[in-house]
């Protein structure tokens, strides 16, 4: 990595932001200076009650009923109690601003537009929650959604929130069986869907998956149909089907249900590549106060702002953008391919509706490097103070790529947690500079170490990511886990009392991270054990290469590494570009990261989400079972990897 930032904020720029005022605030309620960034993080997981009752306060967290106390038995992960005795209610947080302010700017691949304001957005939520309360939907109900990134989809979240039922959604280009894996578990009582949707040019019903969900569920009462392809959908095939206008009520007024701080707000859905998605219950508390730490203190968001996130409602950006909302900030929805018609789709739309903050997965901005487009040339981006990736890790060269070709004065921000906290352990700083290849800090709150694998900490090298503090954000079970065995062995089996994420990382001399890849998909050839991202930084700087995925082959009681790449149609796998990959790696890693085969393919298998799924190739190419196929977006790529000649052991 390099040493010199690749971008430094200016002094007027720091003073202006909230994460400076929240220290100076912080300051002057404890009698204390926080002089740097570093102090306050320090403080935050020092004294976590102290740091979270401020800032629940700076930010204007919206409580009916004040707590007993911030934190109980901060020393137990999990069991720690955030906020006892509290009630409030999340749909009123996203709700509380009724003005005729933007709340929500909608744009589809086929030219559509909506927009609606604060005020129209409450009487809309109004209407649906009292259409949920004529069911009889309450405190504790299940409501699913299988929507595209439509106003509609958070107009039904809000109002299933609203009464105090617990929201789950998936994206409509799910298969039946991937949504019955999901929905199936949880058993909802109501589903919203749209009658299709738009991807890459073409339509496609959902109409069937929605009519098959109805015979599979038989606790499902309604399907509460939106019109998104016909304005009016046939809806006869589908059991208890019924329009959106027709199930909505009259009401104007919503009557939020008073609830606890831990009161689950979401079910969230592991991948599911390796068996069935595990369902992961968010508490609305939790999930809210962490989400508006992240937006206010870490990307500087205001009411002033317009907060866009490629992403589907199958993806936890989609939460993390919605609540949005409670900041003030306009929330921008694009629901479609972002290639289409071509790579400036989403750059366009950033101009056109002024967005300030622009986030995506970092594959797509490689993509859109690899196109050759550049969108600081080609729209005006001049408000755009924040570009936000997540997903996977961002290779240094897309830094450069962000700077040169996007603006060369914005916060670029990696950011990285997941699904299992609904939010993230680093993220962006508007206070601190950015060097390039790295997360800028760890969150506000969050005490994240590195581990080697006895439990030792590491104050450099890699190792095994960690949070040794509990954080409000963890969630409140999994769904159907009464004794909590199957929550406390996914993340605290490993290190007792330590939430054990799952990413192989390194912390650096400048307070932030780098992710190397996951830790299960861990490279070990000699004994040495190697990120997969490390390999893809190098391997994606060729032009010639679009993308690539890594694994280990049992390989003669070791394991050689196995790199498999998508390449540009006009390039063939040469021995000169083979031998350019292994140069490329070498110079920059060390020999150990050099593939023992370098394969062509004509895909890479991909979670719904996005994520590239090294488990399941390494699995195909060892002739062993992928578990659950319909977890894949594109689940036919596997045949790319499936009995390969130049795979054979000897």
């Amino acid at each position: 990595m390099t040493e010199a930032p690749i971008w430094v904020p200016d002094d007027d720029r720091v003073a202006a932001t909230r994460l400076k005022q929240f220290m100076v605030f912080s300051g002057q309620r404890l009698g204390t200076e926080f002089i740097d960034y570093q102090t306050l993080h320090r403080w935050s997981i020092d004294d976590p009650a102290a740091f979270w009752f401020l800032f629940s306060e700076f930010a204007g967290i919206r409580f009916d009923k004040p707590a007993d106390a911030t934190l109980l038995d901060a020393g137990r992960m999990p069991g720690a109690r955030w906020f006892p005795g509290a009630r409030m209610n999340f749909a009123e947080n996203l709700l509380r601003y009724r003005d005729g302010r933007p709340a929500i700017i909608f744009r589809d691949e086929a030219g559509a537009r909506v927009e609606l304001s604060h005020a129209q957005l409450y009487r809309r939520v109004a209407a649906v929650a009292d259409g949920l309360r004529r069911m009889g939907i309450g405190v504790g109900d299940r409501v699913a959604g299988f929507m595209p990134n439509h106003p509609q989809a958070v107009v039904a979240m809000l109002a299933t929130t609203s009464i105090g039922a617990i929201w789950s959604s998936c994206s409509p280009d799910f298969g039946v069986n991937g949504v019955f894996d999901r929905f199936g578990q949880i058993r909802p009582r109501v589903l919203f869907s749209a009658d299709g949707y738009r991807y890459g040019g073409k339509s496609f019903d959902s109409r069937p998956v929605i009519a098959e969900l109805a015979r599979r569920i038989p606790e499902l009462e309604r399907i509460v149909v939106v019109p998104f392809l016909d304005e009016n959908p046939e809806l006869a095939s589908v059991p208890g089907a019924v329009r959106l206008d027709a199930f909505a009520g009259d009401a104007t007024e919503i009557v939020f249900e008073s609830l606890p701080f831990d009161h689950p707000v979401y079910i969230m859905y592991s991948s599911g590549t390796t068996g069935v998605p595990k369902c992961i219950v968010h508490g609305a508390g939790g999930t809210l106060i962490q989400h508006v730490k992240e937006h206010v203190l870490h990307t500087n968001l205001s009411s002033d702002d317009r907060l866009f996130y490629f992403t589907t409602c199958g993806w936890m950006m989609w939460n993390w953008l919605v609540s949005g909302l409670a900041s003030g900030a306009a929330i921008v929805l694009y629901d479609g391919s972002p290639f289409y018609p071509d790579s400036s789709a989403l750059w366009q739309i950033a101009d056109e509706e002024q967005v300030t903050v622009f986030g995506s997965g970092a594959k797509y901005i490689a993509a859109v490097e690899k196109s050759g487009f550049r969108p600081g040339d080609a729209c005006d981006l001049s408000g755009m103070h924040t570009v936000l990736s997540t997903g996977s890790p961002l290779a240094p060269a897309q830094y450069d790529f962000v700077y040169s070709a996007i603006s060369s004065d914005v916060l670029l921000a990696s950011i990285a947690g997941g699904t299992d906290l609904i939010s993230c352990f680093a993220l962006g700083n508007p206070i601190l500079p950015v060097y390039r290849g790295e997360l800028q800090c760890l969150g506000l709150g969050m005490a994240v170490e590195i581990y080697d694998d006895e439990g030792r900490s590491l104050p450099e090298g890699k190792g095994e990511l960690v949070c040794t503090r509990p954080f409000p954000s963890m969630p409140v079970g999994f769904w159907d886990d009464a004794d909590g065995r199957r929550y406390h062995g996914a993340y605290f089996e490993r290190f007792p009392n330590v939430w054990a994420h799952g990413d192989y990382a390194e912390l650096t001399a400048h307070g932030g991270l780098v992710i190397h890849g996951r830790s299960d998909a861990v490279l070990n050839p000699g004994g040495v054990r190697i990120g997969t991202a490390e390999i893809y930084r190098q391997v994606e700087k060729l032009d010639e290469v679009l993308e690539s995925i890594a694994v280990g082959q049992q390989w003669h009681d070791d394991t050689r590494v196995i790199l498999f790449v998508v390449l540009r149609d006009d390039v063939d796998l040469d021995e000169t570009l083979q031998q350019r990959i292994r140069s490329v790696i070498r110079e920059n890693t060390t020999p150990r990261h050099v593939p023992a085969k370098i394969l062509a393919v004509g895909a890479i298998p991909r979670t719904i989400s996005g994520k590239i799924v090294e488990l399941a190739v390494r699995s195909v190419i060892h002739g062993e079972p992928v578990r659950n196929t319909d977890a894949l977006a594109n689940q036919e790529a596997l045949e790319y990897f499936r009995d390969r000649p130049e795979l054979q052991v000897d």
